[in-house]
């Protein structure tokens, strides 16, 4: 073989290789660009302020997937309902897309918006399932949904297929929640969330969490619900602010090696009980 045929196949190749590194790159950004795309979209549809009330303190944390393009819908809110009352929510929409964070979006206003109708959590899910099976989408979501009494300090709880949330009193008792519950939203219509009572005492904690914190491939549901268990115990014994045990819970979703988005609420009781 010439000379010359090799330098032309050597050409050839070179510029092959060319292409297809500009392909790769493109291929690269455009991924980027989606991606910055979702968080972006994802990060615009959740709340800013959280309410203030004299007795109770609210706090959050978020932690995006670390995977990818593996963009969720998971949400938190908090907001003060026409009655006074406190509505706390929680959730996580079926899938990892573009589509999920704006379906997202979606179920969270829907529950304001529809909190102006009923304060009650369980008509307010059921209200919300309809509205969400009324939109024609194939996504779903899961969500707790809790209206506290800043005067009592009663909490009352409805949820939609999510996981249980982990509670603590200041006397050093812990738990996870036993809610009956009803299915995810936008399965199936005419369904009813039963509503569980429970009350938040002086130095106690409640926290809701989305299962990127407690369950990945190094961790179980069950091993990760007993470690916020335990920091919530810990925190309630020790008087932790909200903030400072959501920051350590969030943390502690680190471990179990999600590959979804992670979100934590925390409502903690630190003022003198006066209420009922």
């Amino acid at each position: 073989m010439s000379r010359k045929r090799l330098m032309d196949d050597g050409d050839e190749l070179l510029a092959r290789l060319g292409t297809l590194t500009a392909q790769a790159r493109e291929r690269a950004e455009l991924q980027r660009s989606l991606l910055e795309l979702a968080v972006a979209l994802q990060r615009g549809m959740l709340p800013g302020d959280m309410p203030v009330t004299p007795r109770f303190h609210i706090a959050v944390q978020y932690a995006p997937a670390n995977h990818g393009l593996n963009v969720g819908g998971d949400w938190y809110d908090a907001f003060t309902m026409p009655d006074g009352r406190i509505g706390l929510s929680i959730g996580d929409v079926q899938g990892h897309n573009i589509e999920a964070a704006a379906f997202m979006g979606q179920v969270r206003v829907g529950l304001r918006a529809l909190a102006s109708v009923t304060s009650e959590p369980g008509e307010l899910l059921a209200l919300t399932n309809d509205l969400l099976l009324s939109l024609g989408t194939e996504l779903f979501a899961t969500c707790t949904f809790m209206r506290l009494d800043p005067i009592t300090g009663v909490l009352e709880s409805a949820r939609a297929g999510h996981i249980p949330s982990v509670w603590a009193t200041a006397d050093g008792r812990s738990g996870i929640t036993d809610d009956e519950g009803g299915p995810p939203l936008g399965i199936l219509a005419g369904q009813r969330y039963p509503v569980t009572e429970h009350r938040l005492t002086t130095g106690g904690v409640f926290v809701l969490v989305t299962d990127g914190v407690v369950e990945g491939p190094s961790m179980s549901v069950d091993e990760g619900l007993d470690q916020v268990m335990r920091l919530a115990g810990v925190a309630a014994v020790a008087g932790m602010e909200a903030g400072s045990l959501a920051a350590a819970v969030i943390k502690g979703a680190g471990r179990v090696g999600h590959e979804d988005d992670a979100a934590v609420l925390v409502v903690g009781h630190d003022e003198p009980d006066t209420g009922t």
